[in-house]
Parts: structure tokens; C-alpha cells; sequence
């Protein structure tokens, strides 16, 4: 009796720390369609695509260093301690917070940003937020 005490004791053990492990975020999957065919892309690769394509980012944002406009990585730390909403900022709902100064440079992209749709908004944050140097 006391051996299936002891079995069980084990087992319900292991089922705990392993259901209790940290699971690895899984990498959100966005759904585009157009009249051609229809793809599903994770968000940071809808982003890294958006970043250096449509949204014309990467002329005036490189990923480690200042240029015209901060660096990527400057952007995701002051975002991610300040808690900010880059989706937000892009629609002009929220004031910059980095780099105040440049922000006339960057309201002539405005324009540009307002024919993205909500879903491609949110790959650029994550891209912004999730990139690696």
C-alpha cells in the first residue's frame, strides 16, 4: 500500500513541474488574403516584411544604429520600459516617446501608415518588439 502511495506521490510530482514549466510563446499567425492566394505569416515576418517593403521604414530606421530616425532596438527598449502602444503612436492616438524631436520628420510618413490595416500595424510592433541584432 504504502509502494502505490509512493508511485502515485511520484507521478503527481512530475505531472506538476511539468505542467507548471514555462511554456515557449508561440509565434502568432496572421492570416493575409488577397485575390491570388491566401498565406499565413507570423506577425514578425508580416512585420520584417512591412518594415523594409510597404511602409518605406528601413529609409529612415536601421536595426542598431541611429540614423534619421532611431534605431530599432532604441525604440523597442524605450517602448517595452515605458510600456508604450506602438500600434498607437502609428495611428496617432499616443504622443512619440522616443525621440520627440524628430517627430516632425516622421508625421510625413502618417499618410502612408493610415492605408495599413490593424493586423499589419500589429506585425510592425512585433517586429519592432521581437527583432534581434
Amino acid at each position: 500500500m504504502q509502494s502505490l502511495f509512493r508511485k502515485s506521490l511520484i507521478v503527481l510530482s512530475l505531472f506538476l513541474v511539468l505542467s507548471c514549466q514555462s511554456k515557449k510563446k508561440e509565434p502568432q499567425l496572421i492570416t493575409v488574403s488577397t485575390t491570388q492566394k491566401t498565406e499565413e505569416r507570423t506577425g514578425f515576418a508580416l512585420g520584417k516584411q512591412l518594415f523594409n517593403g510597404k511602409g518605406k521604414c528601413s529609409s529612415c530606421h536601421q536595426i542598431k544604429n541611429n540614423s534619421i530616425g532611431p534605431s530599432i532596438l532604441a525604440i523597442a527598449a524605450i517602448y517595452k520600459k515605458e510600456q508604450g502602444n506602438i500600434v498607437k503612436f502609428l495611428k496617432q492616438e499616443a504622443d512619440p516617446i522616443v525621440k520627440p524631436e524628430t517627430y516632425s520628420v516622421m508625421k510625413t510618413n502618417f499618410a502612408l501608415l493610415k492605408t495599413f490595416k490593424e493586423y499589419e500595424l500589429k506585425a510592425l510592433e512585433t517586429y519592432i518588439l521581437e527583432i534581434k541584432e
